[in-house]
């Protein structure tokens, strides 16, 4: 009896100014160990690198290609929930596969997705966020990004057993589930992902972690640009607290909590009493400690930076969560979609 033929699967990209990463990662992509047939839907944004002209050579390279193509569709806003539904508007297959332009898929990052697809159930299937640097700087935010005194006890971070979640790095989708629930809620900038997961579940689908599946993930490049993500991290996750008042925990509020303490220990150090700098110092002394453990392995260069990257991640994530307005948050709950239950959800 012949082999059944794995499932065609659609693989879309978000892409803005991803030249340094963006071959490297379509390579990955296209280097499955997958027998089905494959698509790259790459969206592009409005770049200001070589990010477009990277993209015409790939299509243009595998055009004769048979069994993977790369397509283009565009992206004027740049937003990423916009570019992921062009995207998926855009691609034909029953299994759909986000990947970020400075993502590495695994080897069988996609076969091991579509096996846990059908042994699970689940409409959406995701893994490990396994951030690996380039250089020192990158190699130190890459040991905060997976240690728990940098994140917490986040599993697509640092690891964990496989089972339901609520939500999950990246995805691997039913196209059916995308399309039930109408694809991403485009006002949510930042934390798309969650919102979409949400309605999934709402709808009576699970959401599923393994950490089978692994994504190598390159950090940002200075001191500059990591502030800036964990910033819009923190603004977008007291969005979601305020869309959605169950979903928040003390692990998202640690870091706000962590910049209060800090300001009020400094304005007490130097108004009133010494002591008040206790707090500062406690914290910094906690993060060079932590840094330790999270350091094995690296360079002297890279331990040294990683007590920076915990405190620019920290610090950023607690400002960006105190900070967030009250109308960003009406803006994206008067935009809120109900979850679509279809007559048969797929889930066991």
């Amino acid at each position: 009896m012949p082999q059944q033929q794995p499932p065609a699967v659609s693989v879309i990209m978000p892409v803005l100014n991803e030249e340094r990463h963006l071959r490297n990662a379509v390579r990955h992509i296209l280097e499955q160990e997958y027998a089905g047939e494959m698509e790259v839907v790459i969206a592009l944004g409005p770049s200001t690198d070589r990010t477009d002209e990277i993209a015409a050579e790939l299509v243009a390279e595998t055009a004769s290609n048979p069994r993977a193509r790369v397509r283009t569709v565009p992206n004027p806003t740049g937003r990423t929930p916009a570019a992921l539904n062009a995207a998926i508007k855009a691609s034909r297959h029953p299994i759909v596969v986000r990947v970020d332009g400075h993502g590495m898929l695994s080897p069988d990052y996609i076969a091991t997705a579509v096996r846990l697809l059908e042994e699970t159930g689940a409409q959406n299937v995701g893994g490990i966020m396994h951030a690996e640097g380039e250089n020192a700087w990158e190699d130190a935010v890459a040991a905060a990004m997976t240690s728990k005194i940098g994140v917490g006890n986040a599993a697509f971070h640092t690891g964990g057993a496989a089972g339901p979640a609520e939500t999950v790095y990246l995805g691997v989708f039913r196209r059916e589930a995308l399309e039930q629930q109408g694809g991403y809620n485009e006002e949510f900038i930042r934390a798309q992902d969650w919102e979409l997961n949400f309605r999934i579940r709402e709808a009576g689908g699970r959401i599923w972690f393994s950490p089978e599946l692994k994504v190598r993930y390159r950090p940002r490049p200075s001191i500059r640009a990591l502030a800036k993500q964990y910033k819009d991290y923190g603004k977008w996750r007291h969005v979601v607290a305020r869309y959605h008042a169950g979903s928040i925990n003390l692990r998202y509020l640690a870091p706000p909590t962590a910049v209060c303490a800090i300001a009020a220990g400094v304005v007490v150090g130097a108004a009133l009493t010494p002591w008040g700098f206790v707090v500062p110092a406690g914290y910094l002394a906690a993060i060079t400690a932590g840094s330790v453990p999270a350091g094995k392995g690296l360079s002297l260069k890279a331990r040294a930076q990683i007590p920076v990257a915990l405190a620019t991640m920290h610090m950023s994530w607690g400002v960006g969560f105190l900070t967030s307005p009250r109308s960003l948050a009406r803006k994206v709950i008067a935009s809120r979609r109900p979850a679509v239950v279809a007559s048969s959800s797929g889930a066991e």
